[in-house]
């Protein structure tokens, strides 16, 4: 076990990456709303929008599967991660109120942190099983292919992934099949601390360094984005009138 409050600069880069990624993506998603784009995109079925989506997604919940394993490692105690855990649920729910305010007919019921809150639960339960993460992984992310049921159609019961149908939100990250991607992110992160940990906590070049820190404030970074980027495209056009 290695001492906690030990910073992973490489994971915090990698973490860093998605967001950067994640903000481009949601300042074009921005602009398409407020009419910037021509022809008009749509962001819910194009293939150039949704694959960014799914990748973006998929990079997040892997890194905080590499946390959860870092986290085990360095002997975080249930109390700590519950602190950690009702932050992300309080930021959830602003995320639902706001969303409810800008979408009133598509508000945000179960995004990716509703997803990640119940799924970073489900992923400290499975850690101890290590190696058989990699399958246990596989179908969570094969399950919805092969089970769906108008059941799980209800608002109450969506959230678990098994539907025929997606619900009208604008953001579902349902707990299958994502929790697959966080399952070999904790996979991987428990392989890499004890055969390649140089991998996770090796030097990064000076370039990379704000990416870093913004790995190290991703859920800070996640909550102000959005309303900065929106608030900016709202004066521009204010200005422009």
């Amino acid at each position: 076990m290695m001492a906690p409050g030990i910073r992973f600069d490489r994971l915090d880069v990698l973490r860093g990456l998605a967001i950067v990624w994640m903000a481009v993506f949601h300042f074009c998603f921005d602009m398409n709303h407020f009419g910037f784009f021509s022809p008009k995109q749509n962001f819910y079925v194009e293939p150039f929008w949704t694959w960014q989506r799914s990748c973006i997604v998929s990079l997040f919940l892997f890194c905080a599967g590499l946390s959860q394993a870092v986290a085990l490692e360095q002997g975080q105690g249930w109390s700590k991660f519950w602190r950690r855990w009702a932050q992300i649920v309080g930021c959830a729910a602003l995320v639902s109120i706001g969303s409810a305010w800008m979408f009133p007919k598509s508000w945000i019921g179960f995004g990716v942190l509703h997803g990640i809150a119940v799924m970073l639960v489900a992923a400290r339960l499975a850690a101890p099983l290590r190696g058989w993460l990699w399958a246990l992984g596989l179908v969570a992310i094969a399950l919805p292919l092969a089970v769906r049921h108008e059941f799980f159609n209800a608002p109450w019961a969506s959230w678990v992934g098994l539907v025929t149908r997606k619900p009208v939100t604008e953001d579902y990250v349902p707990v299958l099949p994502w929790l697959g991607p966080m399952l070999w992110g904790l996979a991987a992160g428990q392989w890499l601390l004890l055969r390649r940990p140089a991998w996770l906590r090796g030097s990064i070049a000076t370039v990379a360094r704000p990416l870093a820190g913004l790995g190290r404030w991703s859920l800070s970074f996640y909550m102000i984005h959005q309303p900065v980027l929106i608030g900016a495209l709202m004066a521009w056009i204010a200005l422009r009138r």
